[in-house]
Order: C-alpha cells, then sequence, then structure tokens
C-alpha cells in the first residue's frame, strides 16, 4: 500500500490531442534554434503522434530525440495507453536504462519479476538490461518515459531500481531561495552509479533561477505546472502547462515564476561521467 504524505495531489498537464479548428490562427511559441527547442503543448495534436512494434494500444509524443550537433544523449516520449493496452517487452536494446513518470490514469510495471502499480506522480527507474513490461488498467494513462543508454565505468554496478511517487520525497529547497525555488529528487546526486537524473523543479509565484546556468548538462523541461518566462539562449520565451524546453550543451537558461501558483517542470540531466571525445 502506498503511504502518501498530506501534501495536495498534484495535477499534471499533458498534450491536447485533438486538432485546433480550422479558424484557429497558426502563430504559436514553438521554436527550434541552434541552441535550443520550444514545442508547446499547443503542436502536440493527434497528427504528430507516433507509434512502436510490440505494443498494443499505444501511442506517443516523441518531444527528444538524440540529433548530432544538439542534444545527443536521451530520448524522451509522452506515451498514451488505451485501456488495456502496454507492452511484453518495451526496450528491445540491452544497453538502455528507462525512467518512467506517470501523469494520468494507472499502470502496472513488472520489473524483474517484481510488479508495481503506479499512479500519478509514480516514477520507475528501470537500469538498463533489466526484463520490464507495462500493463494499463481500465482508464486511458499517459506516462514520461525516458531512455538512455548507460555509460559503464569499471568498478561501478548498475543502479538499483527504483519505484516511488513524489508525494513520498520532500523536496529540497536550494540554498538561499528560502524555500522559492525547490527540487524532488528521485536519484541520489552522491550516487556515482546514475549517469542521468530526473528531477521535478518546483518555484514559488515570483520564484526564480536568478543566474543565467550554463554548464554541460542537456536538458528536457516539461512543465506539469503553470507558468513563467525562462531565458533560453538570449531569448526569454513564456511557458505554460504541457510546454517542453530541450536544450543543448551550454545553452544559457535562468528563469521568473508568474505566479499564480507554483511552477513545475519535470527535468532529464546528464551527469557523472567524462565528455565523450571522438577521434
Amino acid at each position: 500500500m502506498n503511504h502518501h504524505s498530506p501534501r495536495p495531489k498534484p495535477s499534471y498537464a499533458g498534450p491536447f490531442a485533438g486538432l485546433p479548428p480550422q479558424s484557429d490562427l497558426s502563430t504559436d511559441t514553438a521554436v527550434f534554434t541552434e541552441a535550443y527547442a520550444v514545442i508547446p503543448a499547443s503542436t502536440m495534436r493527434d497528427i504528430v503522434t507516433s507509434f512502436l512494434p510490440g505494443w498494443t494500444g499505444m501511442r506517443m509524443w516523441v518531444i527528444a530525440r538524440p540529433l548530432s550537433g544538439f542534444a545527443e544523449t536521451f530520448s524522451q516520449y509522452i506515451v498514451e495507453l488505451q485501456p488495456g493496452g502496454g507492452s511484453t517487452r518495451p526496450e528491445l536494446d540491452e544497453g538502455v536504462q528507462a525512467a518512467i513518470f506517470v501523469t494520468d490514469g494507472g499502470l502496472r510495471l513488472t520489473i524483474g519479476g517484481q510488479v508495481h502499480d503506479l499512479e500519478p506522480g509514480g516514477f520507475a527507474y528501470i537500469p538498463a538490461g533489466m526484463d520490464w513490461s507495462v500493463e494499463n488498467g481500465n482508464a486511458v494513462s499517459r506516462f514520461h518515459w525516458w531512455r538512455k543508454r548507460w555509460q559503464e565505468v569499471e568498478g561501478l554496478e548498475k543502479p538499483e531500481v527504483i519505484v516511488t511517487n513524489e508525494r513520498d520525497i520532500a523536496p529540497i529547497a536550494m540554498p538561499d531561495t528560502g524555500g522559492s525555488w525547490a527540487t524532488t529528487r528521485f536519484m541520489d546526486p552522491s550516487d556515482m552509479r546514475h549517469d542521468m537524473h530526473i528531477t521535478i523543479v518546483t518555484l514559488t509565484p515570483g520564484g526564480s533561477i536568478p543566474f543565467a546556468e550554463t554548464h554541460v548538462m542537456e536538458h528536457g523541461l516539461f512543465v506539469i505546472e503553470g507558468k513563467a518566462v525562462y531565458r533560453l539562449n538570449r531569448d526569454w520565451v513564456e511557458v505554460g502547462p504541457g510546454d517542453f524546453m530541450w536544450l543543448r550543451a551550454f545553452c544559457p537558461q535562468c528563469c521568473y515564476a508568474g505566479g499564480p501558483g507554483n511552477f513545475r517542470y519535470l527535468l532529464y540531466k546528464d551527469v557523472n561521467r567524462h565528455a565523450p571525445l571522438w577521434r
């Protein structure tokens, strides 16, 4: 049985699906630059979905994939499953690890023979090479799925399976912010076995990331709640629920949360490994 904290049960933004009416204007905030991309929720429609073999009742929005010269370490999908949908073999590459975050409905994950039922806010980390499967319940479900090839290091074992819910993890306030900027961490930052981190970043109304972060990590940022003005490279972009920001390494970034509620996003970054060098 899950024992969740008394914090309010959150809701999670997702794709609009469907198609807009012919009367809508085509102008919106979608942009792809040399340093970043913004894929707004308004563009995540039925016509841009993809499918995978070996699944039933499934479609997905591919919102990040490795691109030479851009972000190269990960892919990120938003998967939608119809009642009873799923897969007995979601991952075909034994070198690829996975992370799952459920936003709607409920999923049954079987990982290495262990069964786990995940509801919205549920998170799972699945090490590379481990057998797993996913089965949907009796309602439409949606989840984020990150994939990254695990970078082996001599002397380090693969990380263990993680299954939890964000409501069972206390957010950690960033230093000197008075709690206006906090992170919910699904992986232990001191565990060198992990070469990617998935976190939830929360900024209270008016809270900010007060400097232009410029670093080697690639990022995927999916807004699950609230709105903010985000600086991406040289541009300030307004983002809200269901929008996705995709940042290559060293893209300057900072933001101000706009209120009236909290601004929250799912964050991917690659960590704890040498930068690869090509001959």
